[in-house]
């Protein structure tokens, strides 16, 4: 049975919910690639990544001149992974903020809500490609790969779909 584009949308922001800890790669101005460890704020994922940042930050700084990003998600406990494409953009709200924050927060922004260049950046994302193991169990994943290895036959990887968001 082939899922609706809702179902699959619902299946991205399930997937993104058990990941939480992400990489987001931005470009430099000199077109490299760059990515660093980010958690999402908002767990709530509609469409949206929020994420708190130094508004001084390179981060920042590289989304200013070059919006697209991909936000990769790796969920090692279930083997799922997630890429989210998208375009950043520095937000600064409040309001927002305050919604958002959380106490383990001001492990890297130590006068929390009140830490001088905190900003908020928005990823909108457009796209989502993830793969969903077939099982949640290493032990029959790797036994999955090596019966194919041994018989030549594509193992059963699970479930991998692209979204439109």
């Amino acid at each position: 049975m082939t899922a609706t584009k809702q179902e699959r949308r619902d299946k991205v922001k399930d997937l993104v919910a058990d990941a939480k800890i992400c990489m987001l790669t931005t470009m430099t101005t000199d077109g490299r690639h760059v990515s660093r460890p980010m958690g999402v704020q908002d767990v709530e994922f509609d469409g949206d990544l929020w994420f708190f940042a130094y508004g001084d930050s390179s981060l920042v700084q590289q989304i200013a001149v070059h919006p697209q990003v991909n936000v990769a998600f790796s969920d090692s406990k279930h083997h799922n992974w997630i890429s989210i494409s998208g375009a950043a953009a520095r937000v600064d709200n409040r309001a927002k903020a305050e919604e958002l924050w959380s106490a383990p927060l001001k492990a890297w922004f130590p006068d929390g809500l009140e830490t001088p260049g905190l900003t908020l950046v928005k990823v909108n994302a457009e796209s989502a490609e993830y793969w969903e193991a077939a099982h949640s169990s290493t032990v029959i994943t790797l036994i999955g790969y090596a019966k194919a290895a041994i018989t030549g036959k594509t193992p059963d990887a699970g479930e991998n779909e692209t979204v439109r968001l």
